[in-house]
């Protein structure tokens, strides 16, 4: 009667033939023989990663080895450690990457300690300002920081240029989830900082140490994932990872530069999980979201700022929130060590610094067309004597806009938009301005279309 080490040493022998130094000693050295029973072959692996790469990579030769030993109906079993210290462990069936129970295991695991979760703490979701471009992608951010892993947003996939906010979205995730779930393992990484943690491992003989940290993994955030394209084996360690988490029902935050169709070079298996979740895209900040920002970091640091300098600022820094804020502190910088005042000249000369500012004239005509296409009413309509409320209401904005955002005369504005006197223009403004006080709804229609022609 063969013992079960006996035939597994013949397999061993047929592992070393056939693949390299390394992988042996990755893969098939670190596995144990428990017992060989009723034709199953039951093995313990270090991991349930382990396991998976056996079968996901290692299968065909497994399978051809036991059978060529053992027997044609043998079959293979692996054992799991979940918890090295409790010594709990998982049967996994051969042939299958899906465990039913894993959940449940996981769920149950022992105590582990606490790590450092690197996230930023300057980037929360209260300094997160919301507006058209980043709406989506922030409400679901805050969906699941409350039930993390529990929501169909999983993975959240955030992408966008860079410089609109994408790292401090995905930190602000992290941040709420360890505020609200203090136990959670969180856990921020930026894609390089990844690689270089696996080819370190690599380098050292740890990878089963490396995946098997990664696998205790809560909220796993992998901040611009398009740095994984051409490193195949980068990619194929994160593949296993990302399945292992997503199976456990972990939650997956990634954030890239494009879409996922657009990562030429990135393995078309990863690509389709990236999808499996919700695409959320970060567009450049729109006129009224970059005054916003603008505001909500200025009362955050306790400044005083003209209106006029912010509006400026806004209206020439389009590309990226990250060059808003540099611009408010370069302003900032060259107030206090030339002790010069801060207004409109100082404004200009340090956005020129920065970006190719262009005047950008905003004619009667515009606002008027604008407005039209903004509530689907035909140039002519408001032309027309009609007291259509719709009509009405965008005949006074337009006019309201004429005079915040030109400098002719409220009789030439009225000239332009129905044929109507300076007084009639002057009641229409008064109108305007007294709704926005009052009705957010309407404010924000207003500033929409501001930000429309200044964009």
């Amino acid at each position: 009667m063969v013992d079960t080490q006996t035939y597994w040493n013949q397999c061993l022998q047929i592992f070393k033939d056939n693949v390299s130094t390394k992988e042996y000693e990755t893969w098939f050295a670190p596995i144990a023989p428990l017992s060989y029973e009723n034709k199953v072959l039951t093995l313990q692996v270090p991991s349930m990663f382990v396991a998976e790469v056996l079968e996901d990579r290692y299968i065909d030769l497994l399978s051809k080895a036991i059978q060529r030993v053992i027997g044609r109906d043998t079959r293979l079993e692996y054992r799991a450690i979940i918890d090295k210290t409790s010594n709990t462990t998982t049967t996994i069936p051969g042939e299958t990457h899906v465990v039913n129970n894993t959940n449940t295991i996981l769920n149950n695991r022992p105590q582990l300690p606490q790590i450092d979760s690197q996230l930023n703490n300057a980037y929360s979701f209260d300094a997160l300002v919301e507006g058209v471009g980043n709406k989506l992608a922030r409400n679901a951010g805050l969906t699941i920081a409350k039930a993390p892993g529990k929501t169909a947003f999983n993975p959240l996939f955030i992408y966008g240029k860079s410089g609109v906010g994408k790292t401090h979205l995905a930190n602000a995730i992290g941040l709420m989830t360890k505020q609200l779930n203090p136990n959670a393992r969180v856990l921020y990484v930026p894609a390089h900082t990844f690689q270089i943690q696996y080819t370190d491992a690599v380098r050292n003989n740890r990878q089963i140490d490396f995946l098997n940290f990664y696998q205790t993994i809560d909220v796993l955030i992998v901040d611009d994932i398009q740095e994984y394209i051409g490193r195949t084996a980068t990619q194929n360690t994160f593949f296993h990872i990302f399945n292992h988490l997503h199976q456990a029902g972990k939650q997956l935050v990634l954030t890239s530069d494009r879409a996922p169709m657009e990562l030429e070079g990135m393995e078309e298996r990863l690509i389709t999980r990236f999808k499996w979740g919700l695409l959320a895209e970060l567009a450049k900040p729109d006129y009224t979201l970059r005054k916003d920002i603008l505001k909500s970091k200025i009362y955050r640091d306790g400044l005083t700022i003209p209106e006029d300098v912010i509006e400026y600022i806004a209206q020439n820094i389009t590309e990226s929130v990250r060059d808003l804020e540099g611009v408010l502190i370069s302003i900032m910088a060259h107030s206090t060590l030339t002790n010069a005042p801060i207004d409109l000249e100082l404004a200009k000369r340090v956005v020129s610094n920065v970006a190719t500012v262009e005047e950008k004239t905003i004619t009667i005509k515009q606002i008027r067309d604008v407005v039209c296409e903004h509530f689907a009413l035909p140039v002519s309509a408001i032309d027309t004597k009609s007291r259509k409320r719709e009509i009405v209401q965008a005949r006074q904005i337009a006019m309201y806009l004429s005079k915040q955002l030109t400098n002719n005369s409220l009789a030439a504005i009225g000239k332009t938009i129905g044929q109507r006197d300076h007084a009639t223009v002057m009641h229409a403004c008064n109108v305007v301005s007294d709704q926005m006080d009052i009705d957010k709804s309407f404010r924000l229609t207003v500033q929409e279309i501001e930000s429309k022609l200044k964009s």
